[in-house]
């Protein structure tokens, strides 16, 4: 059985307008949110895969520490900016079989559609920092189309 743990970024700041949307950071409530959900998240992590966003990114290797999962190879798709629900399964249909538990570091709108594609429904819209987490009946995570949800968490919960 695999596990993916849909992860939204954190809060980012919108302060600085002269970054690009790709460069902007987390602000002092994504941060403290990126620790707290990442200190609370129990299961382990075979494979943490990000967006090459910097706020998305960031949200992975404060996970990755707090996980005791090596920063040098959390994995930078840039499929998972800017994108469409169809590069999410690409992304997904390429992860090697070995990894049975893999988190995976997005973008709204499209992290929430993807989850809604594999589950059907969600209890709401991901917030920022949230974790929506889908089990496949698979071992094959290249016939991965539709899972259960069987954890769906965020910081205000």
């Amino acid at each position: 059985m695999k596990k993916l743990y849909l992860i939204r970024h954190a809060k980012s700041d919108r302060i600085n307008t002269a970054l690009e949307d790709v460069e902007r950071h987390l602000n002092e409530r994504g941060y403290a949110d990126a620790n707290f959900m990442s200190k609370k998240f129990a299961a382990k992590a075979d494979l943490i895969i990000s967006s090459q966003a910097i706020r998305a990114l960031t949200t992975a290797l404060i996970f990755a520490r707090n996980l005791d999962y090596n920063a040098n190879k959390v994995v930078i798709k840039e499929e998972l900016y800017d994108c469409c629900v169809k590069d999410y399964f690409s992304v997904i249909h390429s992860i090697d079989n070995s990894f049975e538990s893999v988190l995976l570091f997005a973008h709204n709108p499209t992290i929430s559609e993807f989850a809604e594609s594999l589950v059907k429904t969600l209890p709401m819209e991901m917030p920022t920092c949230a974790i929506a987490g889908i089990s496949f009946n698979t071992d094959d995570w290249n016939k991965v189309k539709s899972g259960e949800l069987f954890m769906f968490d965020y910081p205000k919960k």
